[in-house]
């Protein structure tokens, strides 16, 4: 038995923290047959506490029991884990048609604006549309000399998408270990822009796969809930914040999405969605209601942009970027 087919092997066992085989993770860091016969392994895991003794026994029984080498030396290492470049802030809702994604894009050109260097990681994977929001053309994604991915970018900000991988009109229908995958590749595979200090995540609908996914990659990341003033949708949004806090997220702030509709016939906010949404879901967390967002302001754009600048100066602040 060659070393090659050796690591070969011990390649398919899977790290039980990324649920990805360790040839896939990297952790596979050597495999060594001594004069005296002893097969010496070193593994790299994302969570060596939690996981070191069930790998062990894995590659103990594939190499004595099935190989039949009689000595076997493992030895088990982390990942480094020095302090991230950048922080995260999950953009989630709980339900879908709330504007969250046109948030998420808003959000990252009023925090570039104001001199915060912002990416944005695309986790809606069944309803991708932050490519179409910023117009970027699709095409393929470079990697740089350390295999790292690159971005492609939009309106100067750079984007990390399912869409870029995926054919015009093809549904990707992934269930949960392709999901994994794909958020190890966008946390751990790509190289963001130096001065980078915040990525934005721009979450699925509901509390499933994803959102629990997301808490292994980005545990220290912050949420930013988006309601609509619709008390229907609050209530949805609650279980997504209350849902995030479970997992170990801090709510930093609630965004009241499509809050009005500024009537300029007579100077006045038409309650078209209802209202109350928002403080709703502010009061249940225990967060502040950060930004009203009207659904028009048909006059000038600048009106809109300062919306988002001031939802951007507050996310700065309280998230000390």
């Amino acid at each position: 038995m060659t070393n090659q087919e050796l690591t070969k092997l011990i390649g398919k066992i899977q790290d039980p923290t990324a649920k990805l085989p360790l040839a896939e993770t990297g952790g596979l860091k050597s495999v060594f047959i001594n004069p005296e016969g002893v097969c010496e392994v070193v593994v790299l895991l994302m969570n060596k506490d939690r996981d070191e003794r069930a790998v062990k026994i894995a590659i103990t029984k594939l190499l004595k029991q099935d190989l039949e080498i009689p000595g076997v030396k493992i030895e088990v290492e982390e990942f480094p884990k020095g302090p991230a470049p950048y922080k995260y802030l999950g953009i989630a809702s709980g339900k879908g048609g709330v504007g969250k994604s046109t948030v998420t894009v808003n959000l990252a050109k009023a925090l570039n604006k104001i001199g915060i260097k912002t990416g944005i990681v695309d986790a809606d994977v069944y309803g991708a549309s932050v490519p179409f929001l910023l117009d970027i053309k699709k095409e393929p994604v470079m990697g740089d000399e350390n295999e790292m991915m690159i971005p492609l970018r939009g309106q100067n900000i750079e984007v990390m998408s399912t869409e870029f991988f995926m054919p015009d009109d093809t549904p990707l229908m992934w269930r949960g270990p392709m999901l994994n995958k794909m958020l190890t590749y966008f946390f751990n595979g790509v190289r963001w822009e130096e001065d980078t200090k915040l990525v934005l995540i721009d979450l699925p609908p509901g509390t499933g796969d994803i959102a629990l996914d997301i808490n292994k990659f980005a545990p220290k990341s912050d949420m930013l809930i988006v309601t609509t003033p619709n008390i229907a949708a609050s209530k949805i949004a609650v279980k997504a914040g209350l849902g995030a806090m479970q997992i170990g997220h801090e709510v930093i702030g609630v965004v009241e999405n499509m809050s009005y509709y500024y009537n300029y016939a007579n100077d006045q906010k038409d309650f078209i969605f209802g209202s109350g949404g928002g403080e709703e879901v502010a009061k249940k967390l225990g967060a502040q209601l950060l930004s009203q967002i009207p659904i028009n302001f048909e006059k000038t754009e600048k009106q809109y942009e300062d919306e988002y600048i001031k939802l951007a100066n507050e996310v700065k602040r309280i998230m000390d970027l």
